[in-house]
């Protein structure tokens, strides 16, 4: 299976070579993690010079690859998609030879399949049972896909912002997945912890040598493809376009091409290499915007996009290589807006008959831009990658209009007047202008929305509107032209930072005022960020919510509900997200120990609303439960079994083996399913189990009132 051509391992960082060895991770004289597999090309030169025979797979090119045939048990024929002509392109830009390269082929739909094929099968063959991945979505399915042919167990480590139907999909095939709130470098942080704590392998994409080999087959496959479409008489063997086009993220698919069209040159079989279009969503760009600058390295930048696939903040030396690939020889790189992503992908369905993700419709859209501004000379080739399946048509794709809410205009009957009925109906317009307030919420969770609205209705006459999601309520807001706008900070779809960013881009709305509640523990970025584009922050669950209403009214102007409303004892009503160091006294001391942020906010929130007299501190991995435990020795301990570090089962045996912890009271509130063994073990040390799934929060406030009562 290895392959003997395979001769050597370069460092691409100080160019130290060392033996051939696709396990290497690491440069052993200067520790970068950029390494570059070598073979004897002028042994494989004559073998490919005639053209290819055999597999219709990427596996045909393993003469160049550091595993020569694929393992049968993991193969799913990967590789070897259609080149597509795009004829309806061709007549719309004028200009003869657009391809794809159709990816959406591919086993699960996308190009990550040859890095996970490719990179399974090696560690299949190293013995290797377990593994961690951080992704952004598309590589976390092909890893799951793949690993559960080679029975390899898999840690996926995902955005919050991973579209559901991704992290489903992963979850089907038997991956592990683990949401983290956070973005993608955070992500891969956390993952990166992860594999080293519990001693496990962590695939690391681009720098791993199966990972970055893998993807130079599309190069190969591009040449050889395009030879016989431009030249079906077999005159040529090989034959690289004038441009290679692909939407990035972290950018392991331009690096792999750009190797396999550079080994190719070498070896006299193209007489060119292809120029790089490298296209970035405009939210999340750290590429494009240093390659503007002409600077070889990236500035790392917080992704502020929909395109959540891309959303990789630091290319880190990655950009490098692509910087010198793409200024070799009059390459681009360019950023799109999201908008016009999204009609990239309505018109490539609409008028080309191709259904993409809005990830490949970046390319497409920067393809646009590219003869738009004329860098594509006449008679050059393109070849655009299009990879990965069809998303679900939502809301800020197909520009639904956002029309639940309809406002019922009324004439006083008592109106006796003798105006026109035209000028009666402008009057009650004009009067509704004066007297109704427009706010606009938007919230994923709709508990949370009602709650705001109702709460602001039952004080105030104003119109609410409500948005699940941050690009659906910048319609919304665009829409409405709200005097007010209360905003959650993590949602899915677009998060209320780049919300904010948004509206304070807008001449026509950067002036509404914004008040941020949400649940998200700020980091010293993220309050400098609301600090300059939203009025005031609150934690959900840490106020009274009468103290909320004061406060929008007063933002707005208005007139106060009442001149005597009472001052918040609850532990933390503020604008910076601090809770106080010590409970008010009389409080009893609550920790909930819970790593799902919206079954969080619902206790808050329910204890918040079900007393003055709770001071609740909130944990969302184990071994911050502990901390809190031992810092605070609460009153009452709320607790999931299932979490990311330390499991609810260790944390209960903690408290069993501390003479100072046992007596604390311990309700159990969790999904997990349990055998006979362990509803024994539990009922040793807890006071009551409650199922998530059909929880009753009347009762389970009265165990927390009877467990409280003589405290």
């Amino acid at each position: 299976m290895n392959n003997p051509q395979f001769t050597k391992v370069v460092c691409l960082e100080c160019s130290h070579e060392m033996p051939a060895d696709m396990t290497l991770t690491t440069c052993e004289k200067c520790q970068s993690g950029w390494l570059d597999a070598r073979y004897d090309y002028d042994a494989i030169k004559p073998l490919w010079a005639n053209g290819m025979s055999g597999v219709r797979s990427l596996w045909r090119y393993g003469a160049l690859l550091p595993i020569t045939i694929p393992n049968p048990e993991i193969s799913l024929g990967e590789g070897y998609t259609p080149l597509v002509r795009l004829y309806q392109y061709e007549r719309i830009y004028g200009h003869e030879g657009i391809y794809i390269k159709d990816e959406r082929h591919q086993p699960t739909n996308s190009f990550k399949d040859r890095q996970a094929a490719m990179s399974v099968t090696a560690m299949k063959a190293q013995g290797i049972t377990e593994c961690v991945l951080a992704s952004t979505g598309n590589a976390a399915v092909a890893y799951a896909a793949y690993c559960a042919r080679a029975g390899i167990k898999l840690w996926l480590f995902l955005t919050s912002l991973v579209p559901n139907e991704k992290m489903r999909e992963a979850a089907l095939y038997g991956a592990e997945v683990v949401k983290v709130s956070g973005t993608y470098d955070e992500t891969k942080k956390i993952a990166a912890q992860f594999a080293e704590r519990k001693n496990i392998v962590m695939d690391k994409g681009a720098r791993t040598i199966p990972s970055k080999e893998s993807m130079k087959t599309l190069g190969y496959e591009i040449a050889e493809q395009l030879a016989l479409e431009r030249h079906p008489d077999g005159s040529k063997k090989w034959l690289a376009p004038d441009w290679y086009i692909q939407a990035v993220s972290g950018g392991i698919g331009p690096i792999g091409v750009w190797k396999g069209f550079q080994e190719l040159f070498d070896m006299g079989l193209i007489d060119k290499m292809p120029k790089l279009g490298i296209i970035q969503a405009a939210g999340c760009a750290p590429m494009v915007q240093a390659f503007q600058n002409n600077q070889p390295k990236a500035t790392p930048v917080v992704p502020k996009t929909l395109i959540h696939v891309l959303a990789t903040g630091d290319p880190g030396h990655a950009y490098h290589l692509l910087y010198e690939a793409t200024k070799s020889n009059g390459g681009v790189m360019l950023s799109v807006e999201d908008g016009d992503t999204f009609q990239a992908m309505r018109h490539l369905a609409s008028r080309a008959g191709i259904s993409v993700e809005p990830a490949t419709a970046v390319a497409f859209a920067g393809l646009d831009k590219m003869f738009t501004q004329g860098m594509i000379k006449a008679g050059e080739t393109v070849v655009v990658n299009c990879s990965g399946h069809t998303m679900p048509a939502e809301s800020h794709i197909l520009g639904d209009q956002y029309d639940r809410y309809i406002l019922d205009l009324q004439i006083d009957p008592t109106d006796h007047s003798n105006s026109p009925k035209e000028e009666g109906l402008g009057a009650a317009l004009r009067n509704l202008a004066e007297q109704v307030t427009t706010v606009v919420v938007v919230d994923d969770n709709a508990n949370d929305r009602r709650l705001i609205r109702r709460l602001l209705q039952s004080h105030k006459n104003y119109r609410v509107y409500e948005a699940s999601n941050g690009a659906e309520g910048l319609k919304v807001i665009a829409d409405r032209k709200p005097d007010l706008v209360v905003c959650d900070l993590t949602m899915p779809e677009m998060d209320g930072f780049s919300l904010l960013e948004r509206l304070k881009k807008d001449p026509d709305l950067a002036s509404i005022p914004v008040v941020v509640v949400s649940a998200k523990n700020l980091t010293d970025q993220d309050r400098k960020i609301l600090d300059d584009y939203s009025d005031s922050v609150w934690t959900k669950g840490g106020f009274e919510t009468r103290q909320l209403v004061d406060h929008v009214v007063n933002v707005l102007g208005h007139t106060p509900v009442d001149n005597t409303a009472k001052t918040s004892q609850s532990p933390s009503a503020t604008s910076d997200d601090q809770a106080p160091t010590t409970p008010i006294k009389g409080q009893h001391t609550i920790v909930i120990i819970e790593d799902n942020p919206m079954d969080l906010r619902l206790a808050k929130r329910m204890l918040a609303s079900a007393s003055d007299d709770y001071y609740i501190i909130e944990a969302t991995t184990g071994r911050a439960g502990l901390k809190a435990i031992y810092t605070y020795h609460p009153d009452l301990i709320i607790l999931d079994l299932m979490l990311p570090d330390v499991d609810g089962f260790s944390i209960l045996d903690t408290l069993k083996n501390d003479h100072n912890l046992r007596d604390i009271p311990v309700l159990v509130v969790s999904a997990k399913s349990l055998s006979e063994e362990e509803q024994k073990r539990l009922n040793v040390h807890i006071k009551a189990l409650l199922e998530k799934a059909s929880l009753d929060r009347k009762k389970l406030l009265e165990i927390i009132q009877t467990e409280l009562r003589d405290v």
